[in-house]
C-alpha cells in the first residue's frame, strides 16, 4: 500500500533562493576555503540539484568572486567599527593590529590567501580581489591621514604607508596558516615596523 507524503514543499522566490545559495557559499568558504566551492558542494548545502545553482547564482567563477567579496568586505566593516570604538589615532592602529594579528581569523585568512592564488587563473576573482584590497588600503590610509592631521603621525604618503602595513599584515596572516612563529611574535614585530613608518614610539602600538 503506497503512502502519500503530507510534507508541503514550499516554493521559494528567486530572490530567496539566491540569498540561500549565497549564504551557503559563504559558509562553505569559511569552513573549508574558497577552493571547496563547487556546484555540487553548494547544491548539497542548499538541498537542490547542482544545475539550479548556476540558474540562481550565475557562473561558478562569479559565485566564487561574489563570495570572496562579501566575506572580506564584511570583515573590513567589522574592523573599521572596532577601530572607531576608540578615538586616539595610535589606538586605532593598535586595534587594527590586535584584531588582525591575534591568530583568531584563520578562516578569513585562508579565504584571502586562496583568492590570491585562484585569482591568478580567473579574472572575475582577480578583479574582485583588487577592488577589496583597494577598499582596505583606503580605509587604513584614512586613519593614517587622520593621525597625520592631528600631528600624532609623521607627515608622509598615507596610501603608501597603508600599502606597506597591509603587506605586512597579509604576510603574517599567511605565515600563521602554517604556524610559522607564534601570534605575539608576529604582532610585536609588525607593530615595531609600523611604528617606524608612522614616526611614533613602538610602545604606542604595543610593540
Amino acid at each position: 500500500m503506497s503512502e502519500t507524503s503530507t510534507t508541503t514543499r514550499v516554493r521559494k522566490s528567486p530572490q530567496e533562493r539566491r540569498a540561500e545559495v549565497e549564504a551557503a557559499a559563504r559558509a562553505i568558504a569559511l569552513e573549508q576555503g574558497l577552493d571547496a566551492l563547487t556546484l555540487r558542494a553548494v547544491a548539497q548545502r542548499v538541498g537542490v540539484a547542482p544545475g539550479l545553482i548556476a540558474h540562481y547564482a550565475g557562473t561558478m567563477d562569479e559565485l566564487v568572486a561574489e563570495t570572496f567579496g562579501a566575506l572580506v568586505s564584511a570583515e573590513l566593516h567589522e574592523v573599521v567599527a572596532l577601530m572607531h570604538s576608540v578615538d586616539a589615532p595610535a589606538a586605532r592602529i593598535r586595534v587594527l593590529l590586535d584584531t588582525l594579528l591575534d591568530g583568531s581569523r584563520a578562516d578569513i585568512t585562508l579565504v584571502w590567501v586562496q583568492a590570491w592564488g585562484l585569482g591568478a587563473r580567473g579574472e572575475a576573482l582577480a578583479a574582485r580581489v583588487r577592488t577589496e584590497m583597494d577598499a582596505w588600503q583606503d580605509a587604513i590610509a584614512a586613519e593614517i591621514e587622520r593621525g597625520m592631521d592631528a600631528g600624532v603621525f609623521a607627515r608622509g604618503d598615507a596610501p603608501a604607508i597603508a600599502w606597506h602595513l597591509l603587506a605586512m599584515i597579509d604576510g603574517q596572516g599567511a605565515y600563521s596558516l602554517v604556524r610559522w612563529n607564534d601570534p605575539p611574535a608576529r604582532r610585536d614585530l609588525t607593530a615595531r615596523a609600523v611604528a617606524g613608518l608612522l614616526g611614533i614610539d613602538a610602545a604606542a602600538l604595543g610593540g
